[in-house]
């Protein structure tokens, strides 16, 4: 029992190893921007809900373990304050004369700052994050957390966008910022930085900087994934070989003791060879024959 117990640990613990390395690398491999944004918003809805939010306070949304490093606040505004005074919250200065399409009464903005997980939804192609990408999204307050997503009709001021950082490598100095935007897509679009860290844009959505990227600079990512998928291969390859091993000596063992359990209730035998064969022996018990009668004519 004990060394039955001891492989079959080893191959749960196996099997649990393969499974993570799985979903690991198919989180790896589909991450999606647009879902990113529908779960943040939803998410959101929930939990502003329960705090019943003052009309103009900013809040900070704390989200699962699982998106740990992504910063996510909430705002709710009057329509018509938002319009008049615009909204300086974050890392954005929304300027007034700003409408939304269609017009509700009051609109909520959910500010992002995915910090590290930047490269993994997000990509620009022979270019380098200098900065986290960061971005808000409009939605109608009154709208169902899968609707409402409302367009910003910006006919003076540009929104101004104010990144927290930039980290540039000493070997990236001389390389020309420039300002980067997300469409809903897919649309990769770049613009001059005006100034030191910031970007006006005229729309909302996601934001950075990047600089061309250098010949010969190692993709990190991709080696992360060719890594993942060896050890994902690796494992399942030993699952297929060892497991049903072990799986077919585990039957026969417990069969035999079965039997030897089976055995030990019934009636002990001896044992002869035959041969080389050796094969249960019973000696024998027939009652001998006696006469009926003594008397013999």
């Amino acid at each position: 029992m004990e060394w039955r117990t001891f492989w079959m640990t080893i191959c749960v613990m196996i099997l649990y190893v393969s499974i993570s390395s799985y979903v690991v690398q198919s989180r790896m491999n589909n991450y999606d921007p647009d879902y990113l944004d529908s779960f943040i918003h939803e998410y959101t809805f929930k939990k502003i809900k329960e705090q019943n939010p003052v009309t103009g306070t900013l809040y900070n949304i704390s989200l699962p373990w699982n998106f740990s490093g992504i910063d996510v606040s909430f705002v709710r505004l009057r329509t018509g304050r938002f319009r008049k005074n615009g909204a300086n919250y974050g890392f954005f200065r929304i300027p007034p004369k700003i409408h939304t399409l269609p017009y509700v009464k009051r609109l909520d903005i959910i500010y992002q700052n995915l910090g590290n997980w930047s490269s993994y939804y997000y990509n620009v192609p022979n270019h380098t994050f200098v900065a986290p990408v960061i971005g808000f999204l409009a939605y109608d307050s009154d709208s169902s957390i899968d609707k409402g997503k409302l367009l910003l009709s910006i006919a003076r001021d540009p929104i101004e966008v104010h990144f927290p950082s930039i980290d540039l490598p000493e070997d990236f100095q001389n390389l020309e910022l420039k300002c980067v935007r997300f469409g809903h897509d897919g649309v990769v679009g770049f613009s001059n930085v005006t100034k030191a860290s910031t970007c006006v844009v005229r729309d909302q959505g996601h934001f950075s900087i990047v600089v061309p990227s250098k010949s010969g600079k190692t993709n990190r990512k991709g080696w992360e994934w060719w890594m993942v998928g060896v050890v994902a291969g690796a494992s399942a390859l030993f699952l297929l070989v060892f497991c049903p091993v072990v799986a077919y000596k585990s039957y026969r063992l417990n069969r035999i003791r079965k039997m030897e359990k089976q055995s030990e209730r019934s009636e002990a035998l001896d044992s002869i060879y035959i041969g080389s064969s050796r094969m249960p022996s019973a000696q024998g018990i027939r009652t001998q024959p006696v006469l009926e009668n003594s008397y013999v004519p």
